[in-house]
């Protein structure tokens, strides 16, 4: 099924029947992902989950916007559907969106599971410092040496060499916004938060680490966090039974 939202398809599905929950997926996922999300959440509630714009069925952005756009798009769709109250699950870039919605609209947020949730800018190593140096160094030389090759083309190589494997997974305007997402921080709005908040993580996840969800835990005032050790960043694919019995627990 689809939905125009913002003069974009919107592209979702709806399964089971009770009280409404909202599941959101990671950075270059798709419903196709969270539906071992979807199968727990189905036995007992109204469940919807939808393809954000750029990824899985739904249409590409027409411009290069953040992620307040993106909650914006998800807000829109709630009011499309009629939703008056709900809960939210969001897992990585799914969580950040839910981070947003439930800090700005308190109201209509019952309660919200937090799965390896993006939001938090990443502690900067001298790794890392020394990496993006030697990338500006390098992307002068390349503009220098390869003038006679159109732009993307001579960069393309440098940002195989350089740029995180989502980076080197996107194209075109979705590269550009993820550029622009990945640098925000959603720390200001956690303390905004009133709906109960399960934060799930894997102690082993290496894209958004555990003590980005201690920091969570710290700010949210009504929040608790599991931790599964030994699972990665999909930690609920990776301790799916656990998972599902916690989650089942939540909404209980």
């Amino acid at each position: 099924m689809s939905v125009e939202i913002e003069n974009l398809k919107i592209n979702y599905i709806t399964e089971g029947t009770g009280e409404i929950v909202l599941v959101l997926h990671g950075w270059g996922a798709s419903i196709e992902t969270v539906m071992p999300i979807v199968n727990v959440l189905k036995e007992t509630m109204k469940v919807y989950a939808i393809d954000l714009p750029g990824f899985g069925k739904s249409d590409l952005p027409d411009d290069v916007f953040g992620s307040f756009y993106y909650a914006d798009i998800v807000k829109g769709f709630i009011d499309k559907m009629g939703i008056e109250k709900l809960s939210l699950v969001g897992h990585s870039y799914g969580g950040k969106l839910c981070i947003i919605l439930s800090a700005r609209y308190p109201e209509i947020i019952k309660k919200q599971v937090l799965i390896d949730s993006a939001g938090l800018i990443p502690k900067r190593t001298l790794k890392y410092h020394l990496k993006v140096k030697t990338f500006k160094i390098m992307k002068k030389v390349y503009k220098s040496f390869f003038f006679w090759k159109a732009e993307e083309e001579k960069m393309e190589k440098l940002y195989k060499k350089f740029g995180s494997d989502d980076y080197q997974n996107t194209s075109g305007i979705m590269r550009k916004i993820f550029v622009r997402v990945v640098n925000e921080n959603m720390k200001p709005l956690l303390n905004d938060i009133l709906a109960p908040t399960l934060l799930i993580w894997g102690d082993k996840d290496e894209d958004t680490p555990l003590y980005m969800a201690k920091i969570m835990e710290k700010e949210i005032k009504d929040s608790g966090l599991v931790v599964f050790a030994g699972a990665g960043h999909y930690s609920y694919l990776d301790e799916y039974h656990r998972f599902k019995k916690v989650l089942e627990s939540f909404f209980l």
